[in-house]
């Protein structure tokens, strides 16, 4: 996160444009669930999805999966949580490094990191690099190895 990021905004007519949630697939939703929870986000709902609408829009053809939805408190920010029953999951990147091709993580800006990374160590969340960073004395950062590898990163503002 950068603040000159912040004020960057792109305008194309009168279209606007609100990111709904960001997916994540998972083996084991519970835990995933409860890492989420202690981060600070809220379990918005949970339920199966199924059938052939679902694999037309995903793909996969016939599917069973369950999801959970969690929130942000601001309201802005979801995170859907899937845990695929059918078809079987086809690949994994859990462990892969941060410099890695494709989607990889998920930034979160927090009010008490030190809190935070306490809270999510009791759910097996690990710092990556052993270290939080100053970043240029505007933010202090780091990135996280939660539930099943996934990674997530953790900014919190210095004023």
């Amino acid at each position: 996160m950068h603040r000159g990021l912040r004020r960057c905004r792109a305008y194309h007519g009168a279209m606007s444009v609100r990111m709904d949630n960001v997916g994540i697939v998972v083996e084991d939703l519970d835990a995933t669930i409860a890492f989420f929870e202690d981060l600070g986000l809220e379990l918005e709902g949970r339920m199966p999805v199924e059938g052939a609408w679902a694999g037309r829009v995903t793909g996969l053809g016939e599917q069973q999966v369950e999801i959970a939805t969690m929130r942000t408190p601001d309201g802005h920010g979801r995170l859907e949580l899937s845990r695929f029953l059918h078809p079987a999951v086809v690949a994994d990147h859990r462990t892969a490094p941060v410099n890695s091709l494709g989607y990889l993580r998920v930034m979160f800006e927090v009010d008490d990191l030190d809190d935070v990374l306490e809270r999510v160590n009791q759910h097996g969340g690990e710092l990556v690099s052993r270290a939080v960073v100053n970043y240029e004395g505007v933010y202090r950062l780091c990135y996280v190895r939660g539930p099943e590898g996934i990674l997530i990163g953790l900014a919190e503002a210095l004023h």
